[in-house]
């Protein structure tokens, strides 16, 4: 069951702060691939944070649930996946958190479609901290300008970095792209106080991301195991 899938993983995560003299970081569950049954099994269980790559899979997964109504608590929606501009309005609409923002029209994309009704988009910048050929992510370099134009957006709030370091296979050797993360969040705090959020580690590295300082971790493997629904087909890119 699910439950307990997630209260093994609960339990390694402060097992990992333990060992590393650092607070549980939050657990993000990836639900990508994943179906609404899957999704209000672990709500019902006290899990409330779910993480999606892809925006027309979750503007359907959040149409099955909004059907079942009072049966669920409030679920808090993150986008983890890259983010085209033209998918800002409905990207805008449908997620509390997008932890992609990489690029200046991006920002200005989500900040002019986040409704004034609504609390402030929370936004992470993804930092292509390896500076991978072709990889999602702005440079180190790039950081400090992103950062100021986010928090010169009243529609959306700074809340840290994002990262996902080149996928060794030897996980010790992706030490040091969280490292260099927390370094670069270090800093950017100095000049952005209220940031509160660095996002690194997943199911195979989260233990190594915990102990360089992760805040938030993104769990999916680990939590729903490998194999994703039948009936659910990949979608495409975003």
């Amino acid at each position: 069951m699910l439950e307990h899938s997630l209260r093994d993983i609960l339990q390694q995560l402060d097992n990992a702060a333990l060992a590393a003299g650092r607070p549980a970081p939050r657990l993000l569950a990836v639900s990508k691939a994943r179906n609404a049954t899957e999704v209000a099994e672990l709500a019902a269980a006290g899990q409330l944070a779910f993480g999606e790559n892809y925006v027309q899979e979750a503007a359907a997964k959040q149409s099955v649930l909004a059907e079942w109504g009072a049966r669920l608590p409030a679920l808090e929606w993150h986008l983890i996946g890259h983010l085209q501009s033209n998918k800002a309005s409905q990207a805008a609409h449908l997620f509390d958190w997008v932890q992609t923002v990489d690029r200046p029209s991006l920002i200005a994309a989500l900040a002019r479609q986040r409704s004034p009704e609504r609390e402030p988009l929370n936004v992470l910048v993804q930092v292509n901290v390896d500076d991978e050929a072709g990889k999602h992510g702005c440079r180190p370099g790039e950081l400090a300008t992103l950062a100021e134009a986010i928090a010169a957006q009243p529609r959306l709030r700074l809340r840290g970095l994002m990262v996902i370091p080149t996928p060794h296979a030897d996980i010790e050797r992706r030490r040091p792209a969280f490292r260099r993360t927390r370094a670069l969040f270090d800093d950017l705090r100095e000049r952005h106080p209220g940031i509160d959020t660095l996002s690194m580690g997943m199911s195979d590295d989260c233990a190594i991301a915990i102990a360089e300082g992760a805040t938030m971790v993104r769990v999916g493997t680990a939590l729903f195991g490998t194999r994703a629904p039948r009936h659910q087909a990949p979608e495409n890119h975003i």
